[in-house]
């Protein structure tokens, strides 16, 4: 063995226990409360170690625009409307560099697995997408970057547009997105995405019902274009806002319907708690969807990011932690099993959304781990642990000092 990890606390089905973890290369080759072997050791001292945590749904492409932007309104339409002005000065290395920051922020707070979503337009060509695979291709040490290609300024009703994002599948896309609310038709949209998914046999990534009404949902019909095209399993919607504003009988109907269909969900509060309820002066609506009932029915889902500091989302330093806290704190999520899954949408649970087989703390598995200054999965979440290290792929990737009190010395 080349590296033996010491006293790791690790939940295996479903129980905490303290153990070593042995790797070799790029594996975990044994697990076992205690290994004997000649190797150099890290001592995790007792902190939570989990799979690498996974990004599903963020925008590297157009992160670290604030000061390209006015947010007057804090709507979807002026971000987007703000956004695809800056884009119109994107250049290869300005995407490349904006994105690296972020990046870089993201892998430092412990992902390890990221889908980030990347406009093609005719306004900005396959500009952000030869910058963000580049990225992907220059930061593979630290984490596997899959790249969704999607419309943001719309597809049926933005010529030019479709063509793009069949040249995005061809050049190694693994799944297209979709933003249905900006064409005059939104299923005519869907059916174009899932017919293009399928001659590409690619994942689908929806942005989806993003409003303050209930007004003109799609979600329904997503289910069954998923059942219809035998999608079950690779499609995901992210957003769903107006999800939130349903009462409860119709809103567990969906959530059998996503279930059923193998539709997962993917919740952004930081975006949905920014844009939501600006028409309101008062009992405003905050547009994130709780998923413990949509859990409870049986649907994946995952905690994401989505934007940072941009007219869309004018925060973000890429903690998931972080992210999954902000989620709790505004959906009242406080009994100890809800808060581990809290966790486990940003690990386990973002696995299964975005099928990666080869995930999870196991001997033959990958040795890509990070230490949270946690002792349990609630924990994480409550007090907003911190992590300290990760190793990708058996290789130390980033660490993390705690901090340090210095009292007077009498």
């Amino acid at each position: 063995m080349d590296l033996i990890i010491r006293n790791a606390c690790l939940l295996q089905d479903n129980e905490l226990r303290v153990a070593d973890i042995g790797i070799q290369g790029a594996s975990i080759v044994a697990i076992a409360p205690v290994l004997q072997a000649d190797a150099r050791e890290l001592d995790a001292a007792g902190c939570l170690v989990v799979p690498g945590m996974i990004e599903t749904h963020i925008h590297l492409d157009k992160t670290c625009i604030l000061d390209r932007c006015r947010i007057e309104e804090g709507t979807v339409a002026e971000a987007v409307r703000e956004t695809a002005a800056a884009k119109r000065n994107f250049t290869a290395e300005d995407v490349y560099a904006r994105g690296k920051k972020t990046l870089e922020r993201c892998i430092a707070h412990g992902a390890m697995h990221m889908r980030t979503h990347v406009e093609l337009d005719p306004g900005i060509g396959m500009i952000g997408f030869d910058a963000i695979s580049q990225l992907a291709r220059d930061y593979a040490w630290a984490i596997d970057l899959e790249l969704c290609v999607f419309p943001q300024e719309g597809l049926t009703n933005n010529p030019g547009t479709e063509e793009l994002l069949i040249e995005g599948l061809r050049r190694g896309a693994r799944t297209i997105g979709a933003a249905p609310y900006f064409d005059t038709d939104p299923p005519r949209q869907i059916d174009r995405i899932f017919a293009i998914a399928r001659d590409f046999d690619a994942e689908i990534d929806m942005h989806l019902d993003l409003a303050e009404t209930t007004d003109g949902m799609q979600i329904e019909y997503v289910c069954r274009k998923t059942e219809e095209f035998g999608w079950g399993g690779r499609v995901a919607v992210g957003h769903v806002t107006q999800m939130s504003l349903l009462p409860p009988d119709r809103f567990a109907a969906i959530a059998a319907r996503l279930a059923s269909a193998g539709v997962a969900v993917t919740v952004l509060p930081s975006t949905d708690l920014h844009l939501m309820g600006r028409s309101h002066d008062h009992a405003v609506p905050r547009g994130v969807v709780p998923v413990e009932p949509l859990r409870a029915a049986g649907v994946t889902c995952s905690i994401s990011t989505n934007n940072v500091l941009n007219p869309f989302t004018p925060y973000g330093d890429g903690s998931l932690v972080r992210m999954a806290n902000l989620y709790a704190n505004v959906c009242h999520v406080s009994r100890p099993a809800d808060l581990a899954g809290c966790l486990d949408m940003i690990t386990g649970s973002a696995a299964r959304l975005m099928r990666l087989p080869d995930y999870g703390i196991r001997v033959g598995g990958p040795a890509d781990l990070v230490a949270l200054d946690a002792a349990n999965p609630a924990d994480v979440i409550t007090t907003l642990a911190q992590p300290l290290w990760g190793l990708k792929r058996g290789r130390t990737s980033f660490t993390r000092p705690r901090s340090q009190l210095y009292p007077p010395v009498n």
